[in-house]
């Protein structure tokens, strides 16, 4: 658990917060896993057509820029035909390189302010803030363009050290216009809880990877409504 200095959100939060109408209705996030090559890109183009995908993060690790410059070509492409923005996981140079949509940067991935300087002023840049508010404030103040808290269930994606609760979205949707991100171990039968409580995207990977991925698809767009 991150040590939060602004301490425990109070329980009863939960019970009060009604989602805000005037917010647009959650939307997918869709996560690539580690393995894009061989019939990937395929697999890619049938989930964005199998139902609405706002956005497309390509998260691959241990390649060196050059050639994740070239496993994101093909990809950025299906992403634009689509409409569906385009943002690399961890490296601002790697967006910067590629003419990437967006950057998701984790704690450890840099400044946004740095990364805005170099990506521009159009570009979107999201940020990990696990089940910290104050980290979530701070990326607002960096100038984030989204935040994103989880991981909210057990992920096969990679190692949980943080586990907020719900209702960390609902104080943020409260509070702030800024969007925020849900993110570990979503599937289509656990997102309801995450949607109700005011997120603003649900980021998925291996609920679509890991089967059929366009059947997936169409069962996040019922929860999603």
């Amino acid at each position: 658990m991150t040590d939060d200095p602004l301490g425990p959100l109070d329980p009863d939060f939960a019970a009060s917060f009604r989602r805000d109408d005037r917010r647009p209705p959650c939307q997918l996030y869709l996560v690539s896993p580690l393995d894009v090559t061989g019939t990937f890109a395929d697999r890619l183009a049938r989930a964005l057509d199998a139902g609405p995908v706002a956005a497309f993060q390509f998260r691959v690790k241990d390649v060196n820029q050059h050639d994740a410059a070239r496993l994101a070509e093909p990809l950025m492409r299906i992403c634009a035909d689509r409409d569906v923005a385009f943002i690399v996981n961890d490296s601002a140079s790697l967006a910067k390189r590629i003419g990437a949509d967006g950057v998701h940067l984790g704690q450890d991935d840099g400044d946004p302010r740095e990364a805005r300087a170099l990506l521009g002023p159009n570009v979107q840049i999201g940020v990990t803030c696990h089940d910290s508010r104050h980290l979530a404030m701070e990326a607002g103040d960096a100038g984030a363009d989204y935040v994103a808290f989880g991981s909210f269930y057990p992920t096969v994606t990679k190692t949980v050290k943080h586990r907020p609760e719900p209702v960390i979205l609902s104080w943020w949707s409260a509070l702030f216009e800024l969007p925020c991100v849900a993110i570990g171990g979503i599937t289509p039968d656990n997102a309801a809880p995450l949607v109700a409580a005011g997120a603003d995207f649900i980021a998925v990977s291996n609920a679509v990877w890991g089967g059929d991925e366009a059947a997936a698809i169409r069962s996040f767009g019922a929860v999603l409504g």
